[in-house]
């Protein structure tokens, strides 16, 4: 059996990952951008190690995030108590509706449009990490830019704290293995109006670096 597999989206996260890891038992792995080819390179990852009689024994999404003002500073960690499919829906003249409420059996939904923290891994990560943020990471497709699709995302998600593009295809892929989730992430800029200078990634990958020892 082998132990967490972490995936990240850039290589830039699994270096930073891996560098705070003391624990060689866990996998690192750059699986892409966005929910769609993480969720499906984490799929892969978890059917070849349990094809091989080593499979893993949970699965976490961790990475660079944005942060809404006021949940989470810059620099900043935020642990994910579940991971939702923030924009997953359709659009109507009354407003979004989350795809849940359209009607689609439930087995269609792939465990529904949020994947809860494991609540195991998520407690040991917060004696771990007294620090960290906790509440809800929406999974994206399209980065957040505006202010008023920032206070529409709290309006529908208010236990909200962080944004990232690939939690929910993670948890997806580990809910389908019957394998533990938590989504662990660190803040590079407050989630609003797009502004590319106010980003502070090598912070982020510092604290992700940092965050990163609580998983041993």
């Amino acid at each position: 059996m082998t132990g967490l597999l972490v995936v990240t989206a850039v290589p830039a996260e699994a270096e930073a990952v891996r560098a705070g890891l003391p624990d060689a038992d866990m996998v690192v792995v750059p699986v892409g951008v966005g929910p769609a080819v993480a969720g499906a390179a984490t799929a892969r990852l978890l059917a070849l190690a349990e094809a091989a009689g080593r499979p893993y024994q949970g699965v976490v999404s961790a990475g660079v995030a944005g942060g809404f003002a006021g949940a989470v500073a810059v620099g900043g960690t935020v642990l994910g108590t579940r991971s939702v499919a923030a924009d997953l829906g359709a659009e109507s003249p009354a407003g979004f509706i989350p795809v849940d409420e359209l009607g689609m059996p439930p087995e269609l939904l792939g465990g529904g449009v949020a994947i809860a923290a494991d609540p195991d891994l998520l407690a040991t990560l917060q004696s771990n990490l007294p620090e960290a943020t906790v509440g809800a990471v929406l999974t994206v497709s399209t980065v957040t830019g505006t202010a008023r699709s920032t206070e529409e995302l709290r309006r529908r998600h208010p236990d909200a704290v962080a944004e990232a593009m690939e939690g929910y295809g993670v948890g997806v892929a580990a809910a389908h293995a019957g394998l533990p989730f938590v989504e662990l992430r660190t803040v590079s800029n407050p989630i609003g109006p797009r502004d590319r200078d106010a980003w502070r990634m090598r912070e982020a990958l510092a604290a992700l670096t940092t965050a990163a020892a609580a998983l041993a």
